[in-house]
């Protein structure tokens, strides 16, 4: 059982010696600027000349993380709803914007039934997404000739909803002992044999051509948050040459580079990876009630040892992290080309703490064992550990820094200047306040009022069938039908 603990709320450390107090009393090592440079003097503005992108430099190190609203089509196509949100993206200020949402790359691998689909039909709608962000952009900040918008490429594997919200339609890589259970995984007919992958190959193929006729500069080969190609990371125990050997479980990365360059495609790639992962959490029962869950504790796994079902945790201790695997990947994507990785962690279905440390947890979620701070600490260290030894060529962009809020600018500042990352990733803390690093890196302040609390609004509507956004924060949402729905969920209704 875990033992409860009294949060301290980041908001509450007015200071930067109350921070570094506080984040050494958790055991959270987190640099941190004494005070902001603003103009050329900040290291947010300053371009990122390690990578050209489609014959662009980067013109900052801003960079805004791909994020579905749960409100496209049933047929995959855009909304106004999508028009505004990559309209605030194109007025953030960032120059890489990786992905703005997931595009799935076939109808049946949605995440849910309102998902943008990346074929044909739906081109034109989404060229105007980057017609509308590029020319916000320029309307905001001069010029987007050193704007790089990409296009993530997905299939959510396990986690596929194509057809109803609350109906889960897996398809998977390998049975999972514990996940599969959770997501109505019953039948081996539910893996893909290795002739859907090979479809699925080519799926992508198609899809990152799109993205090249659509404007993109380059496409993100999703490998994050357990959906499938990060699965595929963790198929040990998939027979096969998509299973098993290191080797065989990024052949499907392998295949799909392949495919794009025999296909003629000179895109540039990109990919945002799961750095590290974990056993699945739940709450703990001792400390939870009805519509209260209680801490995030790790499933019984001590009959499962070694532990042979994730990429980047140790087999001897799932509860642990081992980048070995991760290193070897990204020397892979280093050999293949790749421009950029962008970072994360975990999956917001099974381990939401690592991926997304917050306050106050998703309705499907469970609240922080100790302090997020360690989680934030721990995606530091593990950027860290990978710019030391990135290949040349490829720059990284950290992540999971929402959860710092007033302190988000310092701690990036301080990253870059200790060259411990190349960019800074922001995702929820964008739909609150998009111009939030702008607003740092120009004027030195912040509107606090705009600030992400991580109230984890953002995911709960979703998990409830409705649309993502900031209820608390943006009046855009506040004004909906939706939000008193919200409100009656998270009461309990």
């Amino acid at each position: 059982m875990t033992i409860p603990f009294k949060l301290t709320r980041v908001n509450s450390l007015k200071t930067p010696s109350e921070f570094r107090a506080h984040c050494a009393s958790v055991g959270a090592d987190i640099p941190l600027a004494d005070a902001l440079r603003t103009g050329a003097d900040s290291p947010l503005l300053r371009p990122l000349t390690d990578v050209r992108i489609n014959g662009r430099t980067p013109g900052n190190r801003i960079a805004i993380h791909p994020m579905e609203g749960w409100d496209g089509t049933t047929t995959g196509d855009v909304t106004d709803e999508m028009r505004r949100r990559w309209r605030r993206f194109g007025a953030s200020g960032a120059k890489i914007v990786c992905g703005a949402e997931a595009m799935a790359v076939r109808a049946d691998g949605r995440a849910n039934p309102n998902q943008l689909i990346l074929v044909r039909e739906n081109l034109a709608g989404i060229a105007e997404l980057v017609r509308i962000l590029r020319e916000e952009h320029a309307a905001r900040w001069g010029s987007a000739d050193d704007l790089v918008i990409g296009f993530q490429l997905t299939h959510s594997g396990r986690f596929c909803r194509p057809h109803d919200k609350k109906r889960w339609e897996p398809r998977v890589a390998f049975r999972h002992p514990v996940l599969d259970s959770r997501f109505n995984v019953s039948d081996d007919a539910q893996v893909l044999t290795d002739d859907d992958v090979e479809a699925l190959i080519a799926a992508y193929v198609d899809a990152a051509r799109l993205a090249r006729e659509a404007g993109a500069d380059f496409v993100d080969i999703k490998h994050c948050h357990g959906y499938l190609l990060h699965e595929f990371l963790g198929a040990h125990t998939r027979p096969g040459k998509f299973g098993g050997s290191f080797e065989n479980r990024t052949r499907v990365l392998r295949d799909i580079v392949a495919g794009i360059r025999a296909d003629g495609n000179p895109i540039d790639l990109a990919v945002r990876l799961s750095l590290y992962d974990m056993v699945p959490h739940r709450p703990d029962p001792a400390l939870s009630a009805p519509g209260k869950p209680g801490p995030g504790i790790p499933e019984v796994h001590g009959h499962l040892l070694p532990y042979r079902y994730a990429f980047g945790c140790d087999p001897a201790d799932p509860t642990r992290v081992d980048l070995t695997e991760t290193f070897r990947f990204v020397e892979l994507l280093g050999r293949l080309g790749f421009k950029l990785l962008n970072t994360t962690a975990g999956s917001p279905y099974y381990n939401p703490h690592l991926q997304r440390p917050a306050a106050y947890p998703p309705s499907d979620g469970y609240q922080p064992a100790h302090d997020p701070l360690v989680e934030v600490a721990m995606q530091v260290a593990a950027v860290k550990a990978l710019k030391e030894r990135l290949p040349a060529g490829l720059s990284v962009i950290s992540s999971g820094l929402s959860y710092l809020q007033e302190h988000l600018p310092a701690v990036a500042q301080e990253l870059l200047d200790r060259g411990w990352t190349d960019a800074i990733g922001i995702g929820r803390a964008v739909l609150s306040y998009p111009e939030m690093l702008a607003d740092a890196a120009h004027k030195g302040a912040l509107e606090t009022r705009l600030i992400c609390r991580t109230f984890s609004d953002c995911t709960t509507a979703p998990r409830n069938g409705l649309v993502s956004g900031c209820y608390p924060l943006d009046k855009f949402y506040t004004a909906r039908p939706e939000f008193q729905r919200l409100k009656e969920i998270k009461r309990g209704g």
